[in-house]
């Protein structure tokens, strides 16, 4: 496309966003409602899956070697877990330094495992890490079948309940934030129709001339584009806004949990662009579909 063509289209398509000022609030607005639900729908779901993928990669299993086991059984017992495909890491933890977690994690209440020192009745661990948490359950059973072991934890019954919770919330946020995006797309497809259909006649004279019909399409595609624009620019500031004060407010509430939001910056700049991209493919979308019929003449 040449340079003046492409000049040409652009002017087209600001002259009809002015010349059509009710249409342009109209879809602007359908876009603008849209995307705040849509954004807010992201951030809730981003926080969460950031949130339930660091509960997933907290979830090892823990092997408790048999007391009778000698030096070279839990050496071969290691090899035999490493030699799993599906395990990333095995860390060995000797039950001196299980009995030294125990007291440190009950605080001033944990002086009194102190007396458990001379008589260590705790077990030999090997820490299991897998390469995917979906697979700590698999790996578990095979181990818990291997000599020397006297029992595998992991959390039975906890792990396969938050695994079933948050592919449950994923797969709901997902379905309602493509069900918002093909509203919008409904909205945006019929407010941008209705100012083409005003306009139906100017398009049959251009294609009678002679005009292609990606000549008659572009200035209808960079106005959806600069609709789908403009409608995500409010909802931006508010999503952003917003979520700074909450992040402010909530996050130094939640330190040393492992519930934790995910940080402004990157996160302002991708909840941008995205809300961008979305609202400048709603815009398009909608005035290619909305176009499309009267160009058969």
């Amino acid at each position: 496309m040449k340079l003046n063509t492409l000049r040409r289209h652009f002017r087209e398509s600001t002259k009809n966003l002015g010349r059509n000022g009710w249409m342009t609030f109209a879809s602007v607005s359908a876009v603008t409602v849209t995307l705040l639900l849509v954004g807010v729908f992201l951030v809730i779901m981003m926080n969460l899956n950031s949130m339930a993928t660091s509960l997933e990669k907290d979830v090892r299993i823990s092997v408790h070697v048999e007391l009778t086991s000698t030096k070279e059984q839990q050496d071969a017992l290691k090899e035999k877990i490493v030699k799993i495909p599906q395990v990333a890491d095995v860390t060995f933890s000797s039950k001196d330094q299980e009995l030294e977690k125990m007291i440190d994690s009950f605080g001033e209440d944990g002086k009194v495992f102190a007396l458990y020192q001379q008589s260590n009745p705790l077990y030999d661990v090997f820490v299991v890490e897998t390469k995917k948490p979906q697979d700590i359950m698999t790996v578990a059973q095979q181990v818990e079948k291997m000599d020397n072991v006297h029992s595998v934890n992991y959390g039975k019954g906890k792990v396969e309940r938050i695994f079933s919770t948050v592919g449950v919330s994923r797969n709901i946020g997902i379905g309602l934030i493509i069900g918002l995006l093909f509203t919008a797309m409904f909205l945006i497809s019929n407010t941008i129709k209705i100012t083409i259909f005003a306009r139906r006649r100017e398009i049959e004279i251009m294609k009678l001339v002679g005009a292609t019909n990606w000549f008659i399409r572009w200035p209808f595609f960079l106005e959806g584009l600069f609709l789908g624009v403009l409608g995500s620019i409010l909802p931006i500031g508010i999503i952003l806004g917003f979520y700074n004060f909450l992040y402010d407010v909530i996050q130094p509430q939640l330190n040393g949990t492992f519930l934790e939001l995910l940080p402004f910056n990157p996160f302002a700049f991708q909840v941008t662009a995205l809300l961008l991209v979305i609202g400048a493919f709603i815009g398009i979308w909608g005035s290619l579909m909305s176009v499309r019929r009267f160009l058969k003449v």
